[in-house]
């Protein structure tokens, strides 16, 4: 059962990020902050209007970064098949590259929320899946 949080709340960590260009692309990626706890190939959620998306970590010669949030997380995978929801969240919300957002850590390595610099937004965060049946999700992928 997903908990609601509010941006503002004590136990919500706010970061500073950027948007960025995703390689030699126009498309927005966003570039995570140092203070991120994520790590290269992790799968984490990402809170974009409401909606949990999907974003893989990966890195380049600046840090850490997510090139795109998908619909679940084999998209975020094989991020080829899908929608790029950041792209479309970027659309929304006429931001760029070079742009400022809030990402708000809600579950450290596990669920972040991102919003606009000076907004107030309630979150419904996901729980984190049974530690047993992640493990039997992961053996099938292998």
């Amino acid at each position: 059962m997903s908990e609601r949080v509010p941006s503002d709340h004590p136990s919500v960590t706010s970061l500073h990020a950027t948007l960025a260009r995703s390689g030699g692309t126009r498309r927005p990626c966003l570039r995570l902050p140092d203070g991120a706890a994520a790590e290269e190939g992790d799968v984490v959620r990402l809170l974009l209007d409401g909606i949990t998306t999907y974003g893989r970590v990966v890195s380049d010669s600046t840090g850490l970064l997510v090139r795109g949030s998908y619909d679940n997380e084999r998209l975020a995978r094989e991020p080829r098949e899908g929608e790029n929801r950041l792209v479309e969240w970027c659309d929304e919300h006429d931001r760029g590259p070079e742009d400022a957002v809030e990402l708000d850590e809600l579950d450290p390595g596990f669920c972040y929320g991102l919003r606009e610099p000076g907004d107030r937004l309630v979150y419904d965060v996901p729980a984190r899946p049974n530690e047993s049946l992640q493990d039997i999700a992961s053996s099938l992928r292998e």
